[in-house]
């Protein structure tokens, strides 16, 4: 190719032939441009066609939406076979076609799960967009799932979270959007979707929570049922929080009014209805119902509420019945003779076996049913209470590792520990110096802060996340009343944390379950006890500092001081226990924890509602122990 030296002609014709030049290279541009995209479109649909056509091959067919399998249900037993709960009874699921559901809680489900419905082709293109840039740049798969994708996940697939199974959800998707129509799609999914405790089905759920059918139902409980997909286990009103479904509900009304299909007028008056829903009595074929239901939580969340309510696992736990029902009444007979006069309205206990961590026995609160508290409240795994001088040992065993002693000496004296800080004693007394056996023993608050001030706040919560506690996370957050009960606790940790003094200071872990076996009895997951107590497990305290603790915590007259001669030896009723009280600030929590090497006990009474018991409350004796 030969190039001009002569300069590009100027003028009129210069200008015309400079515009001619630019536009035949705007034309080869686009020509470019425009062959570049096909190609990249041919591309795109060849490799959608291959991807689609591989996974395609290994995905089930959408006839089973319509031709399934019956589901069984899984069993909950007890450590010698008693049925304890059966998760997904015979009368579960009753189908409805749609024309027998309310209006309400068809535009409820819409308008919560998936307000598009009516319009996409099985897909919400900003929901995998959105699912696209979390998986980029975040590494983790996120929601945005249609209707019709959390029917496949729930009916035809497993709800692993993996990119396999998201494409393999939107194949499916996409068929069944072009093979059913769309009130087709909405009653299988009505049909089919888990609404929590054994409810399968918008009908089951009605009878489940509200013992009506399901074109029984009004705005409110329309509202209420269809809240309760997203996350069954949190938002049913038989769950841990009785009340969690409240703000999930005032979630629905707000969208099914931002979207029209009710108007202001009637979202305010569901709402004025919502606290007074009545429920129908949850759990009567259950037995120990806390202990269950805290057993189908920790089995929903590690292997998904499908396989749990459907896929008929056999579940031998940890529990003796025996033992529990007679926890149960001790509990149930102490409110019930001393609730009155010491102004206390609940209480729970937690039976461990010492060596391996295994719950014998779980009393949530002294009725499951009971209507003048929230009896189906757990306070054994869900309440967060304060456990008063129960946290002691765990200081002492802290100030033990510095190389104090139980002969090292404190002054039990009126102390300003500054900022205002001035605690007493239970005694409302002081005794002037006093080793720390003597300290320990009769549970003196003086020499129990001053340990605490030589240990410093972290390190003493460093020992107790060694013993198991998960509460105490921010040292920030307290100061040096935390080893008078300034911290918030949960009961059933604080009884492994004993037991773990019990087991010489060898790890244990509060274990629920013993052996769980798929529908045609192979064995999924098993604890094995042998092996677990032949095993070297973390120590988490020398054995010679929690011996020190354990004599004692098993001393009668190293109580002497405070509890006296016949109380000592009431507490420590039999050679070889140890027993520990609390009593936080104001008298609202009352504890005691008994142990030995065998088993550990621990038990609280109070008020669910926080109200202070009566003055006339002994520490620990009168009340838990």
């Amino acid at each position: 190719m030969q190039y001009s030296l002569l300069p590009p002609p100027s003028g009129k014709n210069g200008r015309l032939l400079h515009k001619r030049r630019w536009k035949r290279k705007k034309i080869k541009l686009l020509n470019a441009a425009v062959t570049a995209g096909f190609v990249l479109f041919i591309l795109f649909l060849l490799s959608t066609a291959v991807v689609f056509g591989y996974f395609a091959r290994e995905i089930p067919s959408p006839d089973r939406l319509t031709n399934r399998n019956v589901e069984q249900s899984t069993k909950i037993y007890d450590r010698k076979g008693v049925l304890l709960y059966n998760v997904h009874g015979d009368q579960n699921r009753t189908l409805v076609t749609l024309d027998k559901v309310p209006v309400y809680l068809k535009d409820a489900t819409i308008a919560i799960e998936d307000k598009t419905f009516y319009k996409h082709k099985g897909f919400d293109v900003g929901g995998l967009v959105r699912a696209a840039r979390d998986l980029i740049f975040d590494k983790r798969l996120s929601g945005g799932s249609t209707l019709t994708q959390q029917l496949v996940k729930n009916a035809l697939l497993t709800p692993e979270r993996t990119v396999t199974r998201k494409i393999k959800e939107f194949i499916l998707s996409v068929q069944i959007e072009r093979r059913y129509t769309k009130d087709q799609i909405l009653q299988i999914y009505l049909n089919e979707i888990p609404y929590g405790g054994t409810a399968w089905g918008v009908e089951a759920a009605s009878n489940q929570y509200f013992g009506k059918h399901v074109w029984e139902l009004d705005l409110t409980e329309s509202a209420i049922v269809a809240g309760f997909p997203q996350r069954p286990s949190v938002y049913s009103p038989f769950g841990p929080d009785p009340k969690a479904y409240v703000e999930r509900t005032k979630d629905v009304l707000r969208r099914m009014r931002e979207d029209g299909y009710i108007k202001p007028e009637q979202e305010q008056k569901a709402l004025k209805k919502l606290p007074k829903v009545k429920f129908a009595k949850f759990g009567e074929g259950i037995l120990a119902p806390h202990f269950s239901l805290y057993v189908k939580q920790l089995l929903e969340e590690k292997y998904g509420t499908k396989l749990v309510q459907e896929g008929g696992l056999q579940v031998t736990t940890t529990l003796d019945l025996k033992l529990q029902n007679m926890a149960q009444k001790a509990v149930a007979e102490n409110i019930r003779l001393n609730g009155k006069a010491y102004e206390m309205s609940n209480g729970a206990a937690v039976i461990e076996n010492t060596k391996t961590g295994e719950i014998l026995a779980m009393v949530g609160s002294k009725d499951y049913f009971a209507k003048d508290i929230p009896g189906n409240f757990n306070v054994a795994t869900q309440g967060l209470r304060q456990p008063g001088s129960a946290l002691k040992p765990f200081n002492y065993i802290t100030g033990f590792k510095k190389g104090y002693n139980p002969a090292t000496m404190y002054i039990d004296t009126r102390t300003d520990f500054g900022g205002g800080y001035i605690p007493g004693n239970y005694c409302n007394c002081f005794n002037g110096p006093m080793p720390v056996r003597v300290a320990l023993g009769s549970s003196r608050n003086i020499p129990a802060v001053k340990m605490l001030g030589v240990n410093g706040v972290s390190e003493v919560i460093n020992t107790l996340k060694d013993f198991g506690i998960t509460t105490l996370d921010d040292p920030n957050q307290y100061g040096l009343s935390l080893t008078l009960g300034g911290g918030a606790i949960k009961l059933y940790e604080l009884t492994n944390a004993y037991a773990i003094l019990g087991n010489a200071g060898k790890e244990v872990k509060p274990i629920a379950i013993l052996k769980i076996a798929d529908i045609n009895g192979k064995v999924i997951e098993e604890f094995k006890r042998d092996e677990f107590t032949k095993s070297e497990g973390k120590q988490v305290a020398t054995p010679e500092h929690v011996y020190l603790i354990n004599n004692i915590l098993s001393d009668p007259v190293a109580k002497y001081l405070d509890y006296g001669p016949y109380w000592a030896h009431r507490l420590n009723f039999r050679k070889g226990i140890a027993v520990k009280t609390g009593t936080s600030e104001m008298k609202i929590d009352n504890w005691s924890f008994g142990y030995s090497d065998l088993y550990t006990v621990g038990t609280w009474v109070g008020n669910n509602d926080n109200k202070p018991m009566s003055p006339r409350l002994a520490s620990g004796i009168t009340g838990a122990a």
